[in-house]
């Protein structure tokens, strides 16, 4: 699964962070949600397109009354880095 997505709410703290991933194989779209830092509590929902998981993302968004950062070049910049190396 490749990252298309990548979004934090801009909060430290176990309580307060939150995370989303965008992801999909090119036929198979997951939205991966994340409540804390590592060993926090997650969920995930497949999607057939990637207008219904972008959607899914949004609402995501919204129960948050966060400032969402969109991690998604940082990320792809990284794997990209790693590859090289």
């Amino acid at each position: 699964m490749e990252i298309r997505g990548r979004w934090w709410n801009a909060s430290w703290g176990r309580m307060a962070r939150r995370d989303i991933w965008l992801v999909s194989d090119g036929r198979l779209w997951r939205v991966r949600g994340r409540l804390g830092g590592d060993g926090g509590q997650e969920v995930s929902y497949d999607f057939p397109d990637e207008a219904s998981a972008r959607s899914m993302v949004a609402r995501m968004m919204k129960t948050s009354a966060s400032t969402w950062r969109d991690l998604t070049e940082a990320v792809r910049q990284e794997s990209n880095r790693r590859q090289i190396h």
